[in-house]
């Protein structure tokens, strides 16, 4: 276990498409493509007409306890996931926190910022990235881990995850991508047997509300009286709470099962592609079963660099620990944009 930095851990894929990255074709950030969805920027819009009112969040909040089968007491909302990272860290009293990595950044730099000194399980990718529960120390009071972890698109079960639970431990699982997989197998959201257990959602990913920024917490009701006591008022908007409210209904949830079984016949499809590059030295973490999936290979910053030449942005993966300049990033896209993209990685390859 570690507990140096050493990583850009406020790098995110965002910045591969900011600025001159403007008009690359989008494979460095895991929102999914065309969203959101015509009927929900409608009912979005819909709610502009009470922004002269103080945001309500309880109809939202009684609608993802619903979606879960909880009471509105283990619920949360937040300012999309990475406040509640932020909230974590600055409400709860630990002592030896630890994030399990590679992972979404933010947890460990939400730590750092609050003056937590952070240890760090760094999973190998000899064992296909997946966790050993083993090589968590007993004294860990703060675990923090993905699932389906980004960037390596690896599913954990959740009776593994599960079992990391101890008396006087915080178990942090951040479920943000967890809509895109068929079934929602493995998900711990809505689980209450479980001590200690702090489950993440969000509703930026699947729904395309980065912009909005729309979270939520499930968790004890102590724990989630210790976060809001740590949120300012009115920490969510009113645009954003029409947001959770519809995208927790019954018919985004459809929608959103939909989705994932496309998302995994997508990825499938990149997946085939990139074996072609096999002989090339190309590896594929996994087996992936997020939105995204990712690659080893010689030269990746060159590669990358050439992409975006070609009008593709990558996702560099030397900011993750664990991880180095060897490592790219790639949202799963439609097979049309996937082919695109195989062709240019070809050429970039051959350059």
């Amino acid at each position: 276990m570690r507990t140096d930095s050493g990583h850009d851990l406020r790098h995110h894929g965002d910045a591969e498409v900011r600025d001159d990255g403007g008009s690359l074709v989008d494979l460095a950030v895991n929102v999914r493509a065309d969203t959101p969805p015509e009927w929900l920027r409608e009912h979005i819009a819909a709610s502009l007409g009470g922004l002269a009112a103080y945001p309500d969040g309880r109809a939202a909040r009684a609608a993802v306890a619903s979606r879960h089968g909880l009471p509105v007491e283990r619920v949360l909302l937040t300012a999309g996931a990475a406040e509640a990272f932020v909230l974590l860290a600055r409400a709860l009293k630990v002592r030896r926190p630890v994030v399990v990595h590679p992972q979404f950044t933010e947890p460990e730099a939400a730590l750092r910022d609050a003056g937590h000194t952070v240890g760090r399980v760094l999973l190998r990718e000899e064992d296909g990235f997946r966790l050993d529960p083993a090589a968590v120390p007993e004294d860990a009071d703060l675990v923090v881990i993905g699932n389906p972890t980004n960037p390596t698109s690896v599913l954990h079960p959740a009776d593994t995850i599960a079992g990391l639970a101890r008396p006087g431990r915080v178990l942090v699982v951040d479920e943000a991508f967890m809509d895109a997989v068929p079934g929602e197998r493995e998900a711990l959201a809505g689980r209450v047997d479980v001590p200690g257990l702090v489950v993440l959602r969000s509703l930026t990913k699947t729904w395309g509300l980065a912009g909005l920024r729309i979270g939520y917490v499930l968790a004890a009701p102590e724990t989630v009286e210790d976060l809001e006591r740590a949120q300012p008022l009115w920490p969510v908007s009113t645009p954003a709470l029409a947001a959770a409210e519809a995208c927790v209904g019954p018919r985004a949830v459809a929608e959103a099962a939909h989705a994932a079984h496309r998302i995994a016949a997508d990825r499938a499809h990149l997946l085939a592609g990139l074996a072609r590059f096999a002989p090339a030295g190309l590896r594929v973490a996994g087996p992936a079963q997020g939105p995204f999936v990712l690659i080893r290979l010689e030269r990746a910053s060159a590669v990358r660099r050439r992409l975006r030449e070609l009008g593709y942005a990558v996702r560099r993966g030397d900011t993750f620990p664990g991880l180095d300049e060897e490592w790219l990033r790639l949202a799963v896209r439609d097979r049309a944009t996937t082919d695109g993209f195989l062709r240019a990685l070809e050429q970039a390859l051959e350059h």
